[in-house]
C-alpha cells in the first residue's frame, strides 16, 4: 500500500486540500470527504466508521476537513451541517450524505468505489 492508502488524510491547509483533490481527480479515484468539527458530537460518532471505511476501501481517497480550519472549502462545497460527507469522482460531486448516517455513507461508498481486485 502506498502512503495514504487505507487511511484518512487530514487536510489542515488549502495547499494540502488542493493537492489531495488534484491527486484523486487525476487518478479518477473515488474521493470521500468528511466535513467535521471538533465540537460536533455526531462527527465524533462517525469518525471511527469513516476510518474503518478507509481501511476497507484502499482504492478510494478519504479526506477529513475541519470546517473551522478550512471554512472556504466547506463553503465551496455548500456544507451547512456536520457531519457532511461528499463523494467526488473526477473532481465532480457524485453524491453526499448529511448527518451521522452510517448506513447511508457505507452504501454510497460501496456504490461508487471500485470493486476490490481479486487475484487468482
Amino acid at each position: 500500500m502506498a502512503a495514504g492508502e487505507g487511511q484518512v488524510i487530514g487536510c489542515h491547509t488549502m495547499e494540502s486540500w488542493n493537492e489531495n483533490l488534484r491527486k484523486g481527480s487525476d487518478s479518477q479515484k473515488l474521493i470521500v470527504v468528511d466535513f467535521t468539527a471538533s465540537w460536533c458530537g455526531p462527527c465524533r460518532f462517525m469518525a471511527p466508521i469513516f476510518e474503518e471505511l478507509a481501511r476497507k476501501k484502499p482504492d478510494a481517497i478519504f479526506l477529513k476537513v475541519d470546517v473551522d480550519e478550512l471554512p472556504a472549502v466547506a463553503e465551496e462545497w455548500e456544507v451547512e451541517a456536520m457531519p457532511s460527507f461528499i463523494l467526488l469522482k473526477g473532481g465532480k460531486l457524485v453524491d453526499r450524505v448529511v448527518g451521522a448516517s452510517k448506513n447511508a455513507l457505507v452504501n454510497l461508498v460501496d456504490k461508487y468505489a471500485s470493486p476490490p481486485v481479486v487475484s487468482a
